[in-house]
């Protein structure tokens, strides 16, 4: 669906085309255990902050593919929830 719809596609290596990979998920990934409600919250926080932080899109609700709409609908944040102030003002838009 993310490159249908236009999304970017990251340069195919050599050894990506002999394992026949595709250039849209990083192989490497980071563990995380979420410990507590106050975790999940930085958590879902630094993954819905992440495209402005990256300078993908200038709001969080301006990128399509985030989880961030179904959180804004259901109520969990404010629909302009990290499209104003400094990215310090957000919990856990920079991880620790």
């Amino acid at each position: 669906m993310f490159l249908e719809a236009g999304g970017g596609e990251g340069e195919t290596s050599r050894s990506r085309a002999v394992r026949s990979e595709r250039g849209v998920w990083q192989r490497r990934f980071w563990e995380h255990t979420v410990r507590d409600e106050d975790d999940l919250e930085r958590c879902l926080n630094y993954t819905h902050y992440n495209p402005v932080e990256h300078g993908r899109v200038a709001a969080v609700a301006d990128y399509p593919w985030s989880s961030f709409h179904r959180y804004a609908a259901s109520g969990d944040y404010p629909p302009d929830w990290g499209s104003v102030g400094d990215p310090g003002d957000i919990p856990g838009a920079e991880w620790e």
